[in-house]
């Protein structure tokens, strides 16, 4: 019932995808369970006395073993990928994400806290500030950084714009033309969610770049669905 409830928390937000479908989907079936725990026994009991039965049972405990380690791998990378922090004064390489109307979304709001205390504490490092304009936004993903981090005291000089990226990869292979048309330091720190780094840096290394991490805190409420929705992305990103 919690985990159900946990996972459902985003659609107040309007927000649905595969993260949350799976978690709320698993939290049902752990319902049903509890409330069927007793004919599902007798129904395991039953397959059991057959050969066949015992085989199939079999295959489904190694598969779901196996699944069940592939995502504690990811998992482990994930949070890897979000420890390796830049040694030296870096680049800041800030993700967009969605804008409401023309201000940041929470996620967005969540990377550029992480974005503005890093360039207050190194006071000579710059950002591109990377993200295009959504068909429901006002203005584009990096105008909307730009004017928080401005609003926030970060001197405009100090901030490269890329508005025209669309995906992950453009955020990253755009913004890079940024850094070498400008000359900027190529030691480069990518600032986005910490669920999110981990494919980040993989999508990064494609690229031929060499990252590293600047996380922002994800709300409790938004992590597990967004955890869970980045296993299969970085699943993806393993076979792509």
């Amino acid at each position: 019932m919690i985990l159900t409830l946990w996972f459902s928390i985003p659609l107040l937000s309007l927000i649905l995808n595969l993260g949350n479908g799976v978690g709320i989907m698993f939290g049902v079936m752990l319902m049903l369970y509890s409330i069927f725990m007793d004919r599902v026994h007798e129904l395991v009991k039953k397959i059991r006395s057959y050969r066949r039965g015992r085989i199939v049972l079999s295959v489904i405990m190694i598969l779901a073993i196996a699944v069940l380690m592939l995502f504690m791998i990811i998992d482990i990378n994930i949070h890897r990928a979000a420890a390796n922090r830049p040694k030296q004064d870096a680049t800041l390489l800030v993700l967009g994400c969605h804008v409401r109307g023309t201000q940041p979304s929470l996620m967005l709001s969540e990377r550029l806290r992480a974005a503005l205390k890093y360039m207050n504490e190194h006071e000579d490092s710059v950002a591109v500030l990377s993200g295009g304009r959504g068909s429901d936004e006002d203005i584009s993903e990096s105008q909307c950084m730009f004017n928080y981090l401005t609003s926030n005291g970060i001197s405009p000089e100090r901030l490269y714009m890329e508005d025209r990226s669309t995906s992950t990869i453009e955020n990253l292979d755009y913004s890079y033309k940024v850094i070498r048309e400008n000359g900027l330091n190529e030691t480069i720190a990518i600032v986005t969610n910490e669920f999110h780094i981990c494919r980040a840096s993989m999508i990064a290394k494609k690229l031929g770049l060499v990252t590293y991490a600047i996380p922002a805190h994800t709300h409790w409420w938004f992590y597990p669905t967004y955890l869970v929705r980045e296993w299969f992305g970085v699943i993806y990103e393993w076979c792509r």
